[in-house]
């Protein structure tokens, strides 16, 4: 009897032990699995949030099958008592492992609102942007320019704790610009010290913490533009009329004011490399601009005759070669079409009405085009009186 009991006993137990296998082996495929989100979802975090709360809220938005298989999981794999708050973008058909990952790795949220301070040529300006989870892609919530009362709406977003910051750079604004921007950036800290040198901050994206300090932004950026400069310069093209980097960053700063158009960087480029090479004076308004206004600020209208006259180290219509100094802050493109410019017989280039510019060889050519470029200007006008 004894004996059959204990037999008893440990087949129960034996089955119990491979009823108890199953459902780990179960709980751990279906924490692995493949999971249940049908669409990309923005799940936030917040502080001070346990991990109950969290596996429920995920649950009630469809991310998890099971509450209690992703807190063992957590559990299992110590990353319990590890969540970060802030908002995540977690993608279609993520495993419990994986939202596991996202929202215990901390670092910065991957979703949710941005708050951007876009320092331009002509205007700062700042944008409150809220991540769409199903498409990828940013919607604006609020706009305003730096001269303008914040609406009352971006008080509430920059006083969420995990919301995001984002300074985007221009390219070809000027060092005072940057710098000027920087200083009435409110959610910044810090002295920003003296304007550094013009053209050696690169125009680009950075993502910022609030509080951050100002003098750190910019040396960022310059240990940016430093890299790129440099890196560029490695792979510069043979013959080059340049000294040194320097001169290729003040090519460079040209080129990115005297154009917009991508595709036209290295003919305008070629342009300035041909006068070079002649030697032909660059004439080129935008430095005559920069010794006017010594880049803070715009001119705001067009250049007199005793301007264009005045010999000043700026005006490349009076002076030989390049001027002492960047005029602005090139983008790596600007940078690139400097350092490998199209191989042109170009020596001149006006508007030609489209955004972009007629080219030619020889001067009487180029009056040509001048003279179309004078017609479609006036018509322009024409048609804006008309408008009024």
């Amino acid at each position: 009897m004894i004996r059959h009991f204990v037999a008893n006993i440990l087949t129960l137990m034996i089955v119990g032990l491979i009823g108890l296998a199953i459902v780990i082996s179960s709980g751990k495929r279906s924490y692995f699995a493949e999971g249940p989100l049908e669409q990309a979802i923005c799940f936030r975090v917040a502080q001070g949030s346990n991990l109950r709360g969290v596996s429920s809220a995920l649950a009630q938005q469809g991310a998890i099958s099971s509450e209690q298989i992703f807190r063992i999981g957590g559990q299992y794999t110590d990353r319990a008592g590890a969540l970060r708050f802030g908002s995540y973008l977690i993608p279609e058909r993520a495993s419990m492992d994986e939202i596991m990952d996202l929202i215990t790795r901390g670092g910065a949220s991957t979703c949710g609102s941005e708050i951007q301070y876009r320092i331009g040529v002509t205007r700062i300006d700042t944008l409150v942007r809220e991540l769409d989870p199903a498409t990828q892609t940013f919607q604006t919530m609020v706009q305003f320019a730096s001269d303008e009362e914040p609406p009352e709406d971006y008080a509430r977003f920059a006083g969420q704790a995990d919301i995001q910051y984002r300074i985007t750079v221009a390219e070809g604004a000027t060092s005072w610009q940057i710098w000027e921007g920087l200083r009435l950036a409110e959610f910044l800290s810090g002295d920003p010290g003296e304007v550094p040198r013009e053209g050696w901050l690169a125009p680009d994206s950075y993502a910022v913490s609030r509080g951050a300090d100002r003098q750190t932004i910019l040396a960022e950026m310059e240990a940016r533009q430093t890299r790129i400069l440099a890196d560029l310069w490695e792979t510069r093209a043979d013959g080059l009329p340049y000294a040194d980097m320097e001169e290729a960053l003040i090519m460079a700063s040209i080129v990115e004011k005297e154009t917009g158009q991508a595709d036209e960087r290295r003919q305008v480029a070629s342009v300035f490399v041909n006068r070079l090479r002649i030697p032909m004076r660059l004439q080129t308004d935008p430095t005559v601009i920069y010794g006017i206004t010594l880049g803070q600020g715009t001119l705001g209208r067009g250049l007199r005759r005793s301007e264009l006259d005045a010999v000043t180290p700026y005006n490349t219509y009076r002076i030989d070669g390049l001027p002492p100094t960047p005029i602005a802050n090139p983008g790596r493109a600007a940078i690139a079409a400097a350092l490998d410019p199209d191989d042109t017989p170009y020596i001149y280039f006006v508007a030609d009405g489209t955004g972009g510019h007629t080219f030619t060889t020889n001067l009487a050519d180029h009056n040509r085009a001048v003279a179309r470029w004078r017609e479609i200007e006036a018509e322009m006008r024409a048609r804006q009186e008309q408008a009024n």
